[in-house]
This record gives C-alpha cells, structure tokens and sequence, in this order.
C-alpha cells in the first residue's frame, strides 16, 4: 500500500470517530447521557424538551427547558402526563419530556429520517406512554430514527377560560417537541428536514390538526404522515367550553372573584379530585372524553371536515387508517334498545338533532336478531360510532389529500383477528394495529398486547409485514419502496374507487375496494360533519 494512501486511510478513520454520534449529547443547554445496548440501539430517555409546567406556568404555554450543568443520565423515561382517572402520585404534572431511539454506530451527519409519534388517549389521558423504538428501527435495517413524547392532558391540557388561559395547550406541547426536534436531532444523527408524523386516536386527530393548523401554514416540522384511526371528536368553541371551566372552579371551591387564582393555587391531587366528566350542555351523559382542542381562532380556525374539504391543509405523503370494529371498545355492551344507542351518540356529538339520529338509524339497522334481550344493540351502536367518529373521517382525509396534493395519498383497513377479541365479541378492535407495527414486547406500560402476536402466535406473521410498509414510507415517503417480500404492492387512495390495503389474518395483504353501504354512510357523515361540530 502506498504511504499517502495509509494515511488517507487513518485520516479518515479518525475523522469518523470525531463526528461519529456520542451517547452523550451536548445541547448547549443540557447535556444527556443516553444508553446503548445490545441490539445496536442507542436511548436517551426523559429529555425534557419543556420547562416542567408548575406553579405559574400551569395552563400556560410550554416554555424552554431550564439549563442544567454536567452530564444528566437519561436512562429513565419520565412520568407520563396526568389524565382522566390517574391518581396525582401515579404521574405527575412536571411531565413534558421525549424519548430518542437512535442506531448506535451513526455519524452526526448521517441525515436519518426521524418518525415522531404522537400518542392517543382522547385527549384526556396518555394512552401510550413509552412506546419503544427498537422495534422499528431494527425493522428499518438501522436506518431511522424515533421520537416519543409526553404531553398535556385533560384540564391541564384542554382547559380555557376564554381570557387568561391559552387554548389548546397541549397541542402547543407537541408542537413544542416538533420545534425541539426540529433544532437537535441533527445531533442524534438525524435529518430535521425529514420527520415523519405519527400517530393513533388522539395522536392522529392530533396530526389532522397539525395538517390544517394556523390556516395550514407549513412551518416545515414534518414531511410526511402516518396516521391510525383519526379521530374527529366535536369541536367546541372556546365560549362554548365555558361551561367547562365554570364547573371546574365549582368543583375546588372556587366560585367568585380570582377563579383562575383559586384554581391554580390548587394541588393536582386537588384538581384530580375534581376532574370528572360532565355533559355536553344539552346531552343527558357525560361524553366518554370532554376535553378536546377547541376552535381558538389561531391554531384551530375551521372544524375538521370543512378545513380538510376547502383544501385548508398542508399537501403531504400521507398514510390514513382503521380497524374493521372501531367502536366495540368504547361503546356500552349493555345497550339494550334503539333509544339507548341514539342516547349514547347523543352524549358523544350533542349537536345531533333528531332527524340526524333517525337517518343514522336507518343506515345503522341492527344486525343483532336476539332483541329483546341484553346488549342487543351493542354492535348497532358500536357500528355507528366506530364510522361516525374514526373510519368516516379517515377515508374523507384520504380523498382530501388526493384530491388537493400531488403527494400519495394512503389507506388501509386493518382486518387482523385475535382470536381472543372475536370471542369476545370486538372483532378487530381500535388501534390493535400499534401492537404489529411497533412490535407486542415495545408498546409500553399502558399496552396489553393480544397473546396472538408474540413470536408463535397466529398473528406474528402480520408484525414484518406492516413494519416494512411503516419504515419504507418513513424512509422514502412510500410504502412500497421497501415493502416486506411477498406483500401487496400499495395502491394509491383513488376518490373515484376508494381502494386500500387491505391487512389480514396470517400477514395476509390484498387491495380492497371500500363497499357501498360504507361510502353511503360515510357520506352522509360528511355532509352533516361542520353540522355536528366535526
């Protein structure tokens, strides 16, 4: 070997170890000492991409993180975000932090493309805390990057009053997270100019919003979109969310003059105690989550449907989907009568009117022909929710991107059954998908994975299948560049022939058209959709 070659050679050599990722990141502020481990996976776990949000920065906007000095070990993920139901010692209020998930041997120039999930939980709790990346980046072959967060939930999320409090705030939180992912990941190895949102439930409603925020202006956080079961719940204003606030203050003692002062000068133990769901204003039940963003006339400015039919969105790659049964989990097994059902739909969409509900009946005929008899109509009610509030909306996306965008435009139905939710009577449940694309062993504390799809189930055939698809779109935008081999190449959503994939049974793909009865039905939601408050 020639000498000037040798030295080329250690040059190069040395010039990689000095650029190469450290587990200890420096970012300026803060410095965190993340852990690699055997599988070629570096984490940094409880980064805190906010100030923690206590004292007088409760209800308030998320502010930048304090700076810390030496090495903070960040081994640990920090606590999710208090919600509906959690006792006040089970997490905490300061909980505003992210996880990085990272192939270990990288350089700080490798430019990855970065997947940032955003969790669901109705907007009232976080669904899906911890969610590991692993999974996903070994499914990539090491060749992305993933991103968790924690964020404001129930009142201390979604709480205004119309004057001092900030609507919306834990929107703000991750778009926070966005903006911080945005200024560091580069230091992790990568590419802030190719982030791909993620999402389930909540966490897609969230995209749908990220989509159309402040008059769908692109502040170019994210380039692309994956999202499972896109949620449009009813959208108050922020006056007719008042009431909210009022019964809060009622609740802790604080009726008069100085609510908000009263109210933050309260425990969280104090504040959970009091946070339960109450009616819409002319409902007769509490919804099953009653804080939601609200139209704030800034980030939120249109209700869903007509933001996504006037074109109001930011035109990107996009993946939208659901599962066959997405109303079993969360409507009431016992409804019994037609008069239970419109009840329930009543207390979830109060501006329903009875017309509406007599038309939904009619496109919702109880398939049940036990009636009279117990839960006779849970399936009925559960059809009509599960399409009113998660498929209807998804399809509408879909045709919305492409009819406006130039980008691919994605859908899928996810048709994978366990055998234990069959006879439990809830087919192929609300987000079940999260289990195959993120793997059974990663979905965190929250998670209960189906028995099925752990290694020797009858569904872990389905996990290689949907990851490659996931990580093919998160690398190059589409799902078929490094689709799983055998797999179903992924058609294209037409408005025209409403076609998607189709995931089933045994890893099984095909494309599927959607049927009539669902394009009927999902029209009609459409076009009752700003109606309604969707």
């Amino acid at each position: 070997m020639k000498l000037g070659c040798f030295f080329q050679i250690a040059l190069c050599f040395l010039f990689s170890l000095v650029i190469a990722v450290s587990s200890v990141v420096d970012l300026s502020c803060n410095k965190y000492a993340g852990a690699s481990s055997s599988d070629g996976i570096t984490r940094w776990l409880g980064l805190r991409y906010a100030a923690p949000p206590l004292d007088e920065l409760r209800f308030m906007p998320p502010e930048d993180p304090p700076c810390t000095s030496g090495v903070q070990v960040a081994n640990a993920h920090g606590p999710y975000c208090l919600g509906m139901n959690d006792p006040a010692n089970a997490s905490s209020e300061d909980c505003l932090f992210l996880d990085v998930y990272a192939p270990t041997n990288i350089t700080v120039f490798a430019k990855l493309p970065v997947y940032f999930f955003i969790q669901g939980g109705g907007f009232n709790t976080n669904a899906n805390p911890d969610f590991d990346g692993g999974g996903l980046i070994a499914a990539s072959g090491h060749r992305i990057i993933v991103v968790t967060l924690n964020y404001r939930v129930g009142p201390f999320g979604f709480l205004t009053d119309g004057d001092a409090i900030t609507p919306n705030i834990g929107l703000l939180d991750q778009r926070k997270a966005l903006e911080w992912v945005h200024d560091y990941i580069s230091l992790f190895g990568g590419d802030p100019n190719h982030v791909v949102l993620g999402g389930a439930s909540a966490g897609a409603g969230s995209i749908s919003i990220h989509l159309t925020a402040y008059n769908a202006k692109d502040s170019h956080l994210f380039q692309a979109a994956a999202a499972e079961s896109v949620s449009f719940a009813t959208v108050l204003t922020v006056e007719e969310s008042q009431y909210q606030f009022d019964n809060l203050a009622i609740q802790l003692g604080c009726a008069g003059t100085g609510p908000l002062a009263c109210i933050k000068s309260k425990t969280a133990a104090e504040i959970q105690a009091a946070n339960v769901n109450i009616p819409y204003e002319g409902a007769a039940s509490a919804p099953l989550y009653m804080w939601s963003p609200v139209i704030d006339d800034d980030m939120i400015t249109d209700y869903p449907y007509d933001s996504f039919a006037k074109g109001k969105f930011i035109k990107v790659p996009l993946i939208v989907g659901d599962d066959t049964n997405e109303g079993t989990v969360f409507t009431p097994q016992t409804t019994s009568t037609i008069g239970q059902s419109d009840s329930f739909l009543k207390s979830q969409f109060p501006f329903l009117n009875l017309d509406q509900l007599g038309r939904i009946n009619a496109l919702y005929p109880n398939p049940n022909t036990t009636c009279p008899s117990s839960g006779c109509y849970w399936r009925q009610v559960a059809n009509a929710y599960g399409d009113m509030r998660y498929t209807c909306p998804g399809t509408f996306i879909s045709s919305a991107m492409a009819n406006y965008g130039k980008a691919g435009s994605y859908s899928y139905r996810y048709n994978v059954e366990d055998p234990a939710q069959v006879a439990a009577g809830y087919g192929v449940p609300h987000t079940v998908e999260l289990n195959a694309i993120w793997g059974p062993q990663n979905v965190g504390p929250r998670g209960s994975p189906p028995a099925s799809y752990y290694p020797g189930g009858v569904n872990a055939a389905v996990i290689p299948v949907i990851q490659a698809y996931w990580t093919s779109f998160i690398r190059s935008f589409d799902p078929n560049k490094y689709r799983h081999p055998g797999s179903a190449k992924w058609e294209e959503w037409s408005p025209q022939r409403q076609d998607r994939l189709l995931f089933g049974t045994g890893g099984n793909t095909t494309m599927e058209l959607v049927d009539q009865t669902t394009k009927t039905r999902c029209q009609y939601f459409a076009s009752i959709g700003a109606d309604v408050k969707q």
